[in-house]
Parts: structure tokens; sequence; C-alpha cells
């Protein structure tokens, strides 16, 4: 077999700006790394074919990405060894693989989650009325959250474009809807006389989601405009649930109507965990995998509170049930 070492090296670059790597770190520039990832795949995807296993082929793992992942590793260690700083590939942390999972901990954190809602959607059936006014709209949330945490698990598991933008947009439509059923219940725009209220509501919130995906799918791929989008909504219904708590204690005086405040500062410090970008312990739990994890009790904790919430309302009446006509 003849080869040529220039197109040996421009396949190299074809795949670091594969849907994989499509993110500059540090690392992508080290020479060391470049010169590993190129000698691998002229070694073991040019001049002689190494095959992949079957269960790594199953989670499109390619000669050339096995060098990549091969070479991250090998220039990590070879750096830690020496005393150097551990440096971030293709915008992500060096994670050692489980089974050819790329952020193991990630995906466990991001299926605890997704039960969570599962659960919580379990209880909701359970424990709510079928006549209940809100019953459509917390069953929806559950439906979102699984939506929302599936393709976390996903995309921690492989990381391509189409599951990076999907839990984007999966993390989007979770967000906003909070923003979305949080005044329906905290101004008791349930009830009858504000259906055309709500349905503009809705309306205007689909239209915001749409306009969303579609500035990042079709305009620009913003990082840091979805950031901000996602704090400012989340911000809001923080907001929304912090004013509700302090009004609603003080009403009942009873523990759980100050539930929401409580799980808002949860999450709010849980989410400084994001700004403290470490690299991964025994290379495999970062920050973004201890904010996934701070998350399951608070989403269990939140399907607590509509149930009690739910009861309260029940109890006092207040238009909470509908009646068939």
């Amino acid at each position: 077999m003849t080869y040529n070492r220039h197109n040996v090296w421009n396949s190299a670059k074809i795949f670091f700006k594969s849907p994989c790597f499509f993110h500059a770190s540090r690392g992508d520039d080290l020479p060391e790394f470049k010169a590993c990832v190129q000698t691998c795949i002229e070694k073991n995807c040019v001049l002689q074919k190494t095959p992949v296993a079957l269960h790594l082929r199953l989670l499109f793992w390619t000669c050339p990405s096995e060098c990549d992942y091969a070479c991250q590793r090998s220039i990590t260690q070879s750096r830690e060894r020496h005393g150097q700083s551990i440096e971030q590939f293709h915008g992500k942390w060096p994670f050692r693989r489980l089974f050819g999972v790329q952020e193991p901990f990630s995906v466990l954190f991001s299926i605890l989650n997704g039960y969570a809602h599962y659960n919580g959607l379990h209880s909701l059936h359970h424990e709510l009325p079928k006549n209940y006014a809100l019953a459509s709209y917390y069953r929806w949330f559950s439906y979102i959250g699984m939506f929302c945490w599936f393709w976390s698990t996903i995309f921690h598991t492989r990381d391509f474009i189409f599951t990076e933008r999907m839990d984007y947009f999966g993390a989007g439509a979770n967000v906003l809807y909070g923003l979305y059923y949080s005044p329906i219940r905290i101004f008791r725009l349930y009830r009858p006389q504000y259906r055309r209220t709500v349905r503009i509501w809705g309306y205007v919130c689909i239209a915001a989601y749409l306009a969303h995906v579609y500035y990042l799918q079709f305009v620009r791929w913003d990082y840091t405009y979805n950031m901000a989008a996602n704090v400012v909504v989340g911000a809001l219904t923080n907001c929304l649930w912090t004013y509700f708590s302090i009004q609603h204690y003080t009403k009942l005086r009873r523990f759980w109507a100050a539930w929401p405040g409580l799980i808002v500062t949860w999450l709010i410090m849980a989410m400084s965990l994001e700004l403290l970008d470490f690299p991964p312990i025994a290379d495999a739990l970062d920050a973004h995998a201890l904010w996934h994890a701070m998350t399951i009790l608070p989403a269990i904790w939140w399907y607590r509170f509509l149930i009690h919430d739910s009861r309260q309302n029940i109890e006092y009446g207040e238009d909470i049930l509908r009646v068939k006509a």
C-alpha cells in the first residue's frame, strides 16, 4: 500500500473539524497532541486498519476518534507526570470513558434526574384528581423534564453537533416551560376568567422558544447568548417562586410553603459549580457532573411541594377543580 503523508495530515485536519470536535481548546493546539493524532491515524487507520471494538462502534467511535481519545489520555498522563497543567480538548476535559461513554458521571446523574421526573409524574397521577385545574400543567412539566434529561444523557454519552443541540434545545424548553406555568399557579390564572390570558401567554412562550431555536440553528450558534437567555428566564422564574414562598409562608405559617424559596436557593448555590470549572477528579467527575448531581434532590423535592400545594388548594376550594358540563 502506498500513502502520502500530506494526505494523512489532511485526514487528521478533517477529523478535527468533524462534528465531535468543533470547540477550540488549548489542548487542541499542543504540538505533541497534533503529532500523536497524526501518527496514530497514519499507523492505525491508513497503513494498517486496526478494528474498532463492536461496543465502541455502536456508539459511533471510529478509528480517527479512537486515535484522538488515546492521544488525549496519553498526553494528559504525560503532563501530569511532569507537573504540567491538565488541558481541555475540543471544549471538554479529557475524561476516562466507560464502555465508550464519554462522560460517565454526567450520564448517570442525567439518568437519575430523568427518573426523578418520571417518578414525579407517577406521583402526580396518583395524588391529583383528574379534574384538578393544574394537573395538565404539572404533567407537561414532567414530560418536558424527561425530554430534557433524555437528551442530556445522550449528549454526555457521545458529543456530536446533533446531540449537543438537542441537549441545549431540551434544556431551553425545560427552563422556558418553568416560566410559563409558574405565573399560572402563583397568580391563579387557572381560573376560567383568565383562560384567554393563559392562551395568549402560551402563544408568547411558544413564539419565544421557536425564535430562540431558529436563531441558534439558522442564524448563529452562540453559546454566550444561549447561556444568557437561560439565565434570564431562569432568574425570572426564581424571583416568582421566591415571591410566592414569602407570601405563602407568611399566610399559612407552614414549612412546606417555604419550599420553593429553599429549592431556588439550593439551585442558585448548585449553579455556582458551573463557575468552578476544574479538571475532573479521578479523570471522571467534574464540576458540570456535580451540577447535574445537585439537581436530583430539588426535582424530587419540587414534586413533593406540588402535591402539598395541590392538597392545600383542593382543601380550600378556590375554583381549583373543574366541573364537567
